[in-house]
């Protein structure tokens, strides 16, 4: 599995630990990642998803998974969330119709 925001595209990113010597040795930042359950208002159903908490706040601030994925760059969503992101589509096309 990996180490990448399905929503963001949030991973790991690359920095030095500094000692007091003034040291630089190689470390990874990793996303804060969670495995959380989203619920779809326009699908009436939840989805699974692996998140970073950023992207978890994100969410909350733009009133729901369904805002959230009509407002997000088709590049940096996930092939699972790009699925979802597309039935949302349809189905708000189909309710508008």
């Amino acid at each position: 599995m990996s180490r990448r925001c399905e929503l963001t595209g949030k991973g790991p990113m690359v920095g030095n630990n500094v000692s007091h010597a003034n040291n630089k040795t190689k470390r990874r930042f990793l996303p804060n990642l969670h495995e959380v359950t989203l619920i779809s208002d326009t699908l009436g159903r939840s989805f699974k998803l692996r998140i970073s908490s950023s992207a978890l706040r994100s969410v909350d601030h733009r009133g729901g998974l369904d805002a959230f994925l009509l407002k997000a760059k088709d590049a940096d969503l996930s092939p699972n969330a790009l699925n979802i992101k597309r039935e949302i589509e349809k189905a708000q096309a189909a309710a508008n119709a």
